[in-house]
C-alpha cells in the first residue's frame, strides 16, 4: 500500500474538516479588519472604485483558499480528483488554481493603479522598498519554479506518492527558507503597494500575505502531518 492510499485507508470524516473552523473565524475577523482599515477614494479605474477593486481581491482570495482547502482535503482524504479526473487530474487542478492565483496580484495592481490615497509623504523611500520587495519576489518566484517546481506548488504531494517522496529543496531561496513561496515571494505584493504608493493597496498586500499564512497553519500544516509524519 502506498503512503496516500495508507493515510486514505485510515482517514475519518473529521480528517476533511480539521482546522476550518479556524480557517472561517480568521476570515471573518481579517476580512472585517482590512475593511476597517479602507480608505474611500474618488478615483474609479474601468468601473470600479478603489474600494471595489479591494473587495473584489479579497473575495477571489477567500474563493482560491476555500477552494484550495475543499480541493486538498477531498484529495487527501478520499483521492475525489484523481477518482472523477484520472491521470487529467493535476491538470485540472492547475486550470483551476492558477487563474485565481494570478488575480491576487493583478487585482492588487489595478487597487493601487485606482487609488489616490497615499502612504507616506516619502516616495523616494517607498520606491526603494517597493523595489527590493519585488526583487526578492521574483527570486523566491524563480527559485519555486526551478528548484521547488510547479507540480510541488500545487499540491502535488496530495497527488502522487512520488512527489510526496521527494527531498526538502535547499537552493535558491530555499537555502535560507523552508517556504519561499509564503515566506517570500508574498512579499512583492507589499512591494507592489509601495511602488503605487497605495494606502489601499497597502492594506489589501498585509490582508493577502497574512491571509495565506492562515492557510498554511489551519490546511496545509495538518495535511503535511498526514503526509509526512
Amino acid at each position: 500500500m502506498t503512503r496516500l492510499d495508507d493515510i486514505r485507508a485510515n482517514s475519518r470524516t473529521r480528517d476533511l474538516f480539521e482546522g476550518q473552523a479556524q480557517h472561517l473565524a480568521m476570515t471573518l475577523l481579517m476580512t472585517l479588519g482590512a475593511f476597517s482599515l479602507f480608505q474611500d477614494s474618488n478615483s474609479r479605474l474601468l468601473g470600479l472604485s478603489t474600494i471595489g477593486w479591494a473587495t473584489l481581491s479579497i473575495w477571489l482570495a477567500i474563493l482560491h483558499q476555500f477552494i484550495v482547502a475543499l480541493v486538498f482535503r477531498v484529495q487527501l482524504h478520499r483521492n475525489l480528483m484523481t477518482r472523477l479526473f484520472g491521470a487529467a487530474d493535476m491538470k485540472i487542478w492547475a486550470a483551476i488554481f492558477m487563474p485565481l492565483l494570478i488575480a491576487r496580484p493583478l487585482t492588487l495592481i489595478m487597487t493601487g493603479w485606482a487609488d489616490d490615497f497615499p502612504i507616506t509623504s516619502y516616495r523616494g523611500i517607498e520606491i526603494g522598498i517597493g523595489l527590493v520587495l519585488l526583487g526578492c519576489a521574483v527570486w523566491g518566484m524563480h527559485s519555486t519554479l526551478l528548484h521547488f517546481t510547479l507540480p510541488r506548488a500545487l499540491g502535488g504531494d496530495h497527488f502522487r506518492d512520488e512527489i510526496a517522496a521527494l527531498p526538502m529543496v535547499d537552493k535558491g531561496i530555499f537555502k535560507y527558507t523552508s517556504n519561499g513561496m509564503y515566506g517570500v515571494v508574498f512579499f512583492g505584493l507589499t512591494g507592489i503597494a509601495l511602488l503605487f504608493g497605495s494606502w489601499n493597496a497597502l492594506i489589501l498586500a498585509l490582508f493577502q500575505h497574512t491571509y495565506i499564512w492562515v492557510h498554511m497553519y489551519c490546511t496545509e500544516a495538518p495535511d503535511m502531518r498526514h503526509i509526512y509524519g
